[in-house]
């Protein structure tokens, strides 16, 4: 359905141009509900947490788990910019708290771009005043565009759900990311809306839950942001109630939006053509299962290759022998797109121009099946490209 952040009742919304980004685009958003509400975020593992993600963390904190909106800016991290990044993150959320006569710690705040440069603050707080006035029930494809940066498109998504004694909810969300993508606790930023009525820690559980099966398994480049994060605010318009009975029917509504938006995060990675699905079964423990997965699924060797249509599973192959996983290769066998091109040990490489016909699709799915036991994992990863390389060095320039 439309409206992605703003389909679910009680939350406007909107994206505005404040000359953060040179290029002139939007890159002011805010998502609010009409009075505070239950509200959840996972945030960067990364040590060198930018200004935001420390204050987003912090009120959430401070709030008991409470938030009436989000304010975002694209175009400066506003990431490893000391005492005055830290100042200028606060100045956002009072901005924003001020206007909407709420307190400060019930404003999250979320910056994306530039590592290391500080925010043109005068440019910020025009886009604040002007999203917060400019915001509207229908507002959240313009929030979408707003937090992009090297995207090629926006991400966005919504549903309605029905429970199996028949209430409703919806569920939306608008997310960003092209590189610098490995999260490993949620998103480059993603945010999501709900209008069910929920406990916070309830909704901070369903949240780990639908992450660790989405955001949490998709990868672009190997590379852990400063600024990652998923924020969810469920503001109670819809009357049904979420008790510990409904969690995880209603974590996969936000597995469902969030996976929607993660696999487009990795279909639009910088510079990429192809989205490759990485499943490794057969693994000792699920803990190898994702040591393999996500060591091919980063492997510059394995993804060049796919780029080029070369059915190179030796790269495969050697990805997984080097994860750190149990690892017998003459129990091992590799998959590309149901062509068997290694089993159990034995090659078929008779079979690589079969395997190169897979890799000429825009979506590949390669099996890796280590015959060692029952545990399985799948990740999302990308090719790369000389645009990859191209983007990343004049990303500042």
């Amino acid at each position: 359905m439309d409206g992605a952040v703003t389909a679910p009742a009680g939350f406007t919304a909107a994206g505005v141009a404040a000359g953060i980004k040179k290029n002139g685009n939007a890159d002011v958003a805010v998502i609010a509900a009409e009075t505070p509400c239950a509200a959840a975020g996972v945030f960067t593992i990364n040590k060198a947490k930018a200004a935001p993600v420390l204050l987003s963390m912090a009120h959430l904190e401070a709030s008991g788990g409470r938030a009436q909106a989000v304010i975002v800016n694209a175009g400066c991290a506003n990431a490893c910019t000391g005492e005055q990044g830290s100042a200028d993150a606060r100045e956002m959320a009072a901005l924003t708290a001020s206007i909407l006569g709420c307190e400060q710690e019930e404003v999250l705040v979320a910056s994306t771009g530039v590592i290391g440069v500080s925010l043109p603050m005068t440019n910020v707080r025009a886009g604040i005043e002007h999203a917060l006035s400019a915001r509207t029930p229908s507002g959240g494809g313009d929030a979408g565009l707003a937090i992009m940066t090297t995207d090629p498109f926006p991400k966005s998504q919504a549903v309605e759900c029905v429970l199996a004694d028949g209430r409703t909810f919806r569920v939306g969300g608008i997310a960003k990311g092209s590189g610098m993508i490995e999260p490993r606790m949620a998103t480059m930023l993603a945010f999501l809306t709900t209008d069910v009525e929920i406990e916070p820690d309830l909704l901070r559980r369903a949240l780990v839950q639908a992450v660790d099966r989405t955001f949490n398994v998709i990868t672009v480049d190997g590379e852990c942001s400063t600024n990652d994060c998923a924020i969810v605010m469920a503001s109670g318009a819809s009357g049904t109630r979420i008790a510990d009975a409904d969690l995880d029917d209603f974590a996969m509504a936000l597995a469902h939006v969030s996976g929607a938006m993660a696999r487009d995060i990795v279909r639009g990675g910088e510079g990429a053509t192809k989205l490759v699905e990485i499943t490794v079964s057969g693994a000792a423990t699920e803990g190898d299962a994702w040591l393999a997965a996500r060591t091919v699924a980063n492997s510059p060797l394995v993804k060049t290759a796919i780029h080029g249509g070369d059915p190179n599973w030796g790269r495969i192959v050697a990805a997984a022998g080097r994860s750190g996983a149990a690892f017998e290769i003459e129990r091992v066998s590799v998959a590309i797109g149901g062509v068997h091109v290694f089993e159990r040990g034995v090659p078929h490489d008779e079979r690589a121009g079969a395997a190169a016909e897979i890799f000429r699709q825009k979506e590949i799915a390669i099996v890796i099946d280590l015959g060692l036991g029952d545990a399985a994992a799948t990740m999302w990863t990308c090719d790369f490209s000389a645009e990859y390389v191209r983007i990343n060095g004049e990303y500042r320039t």
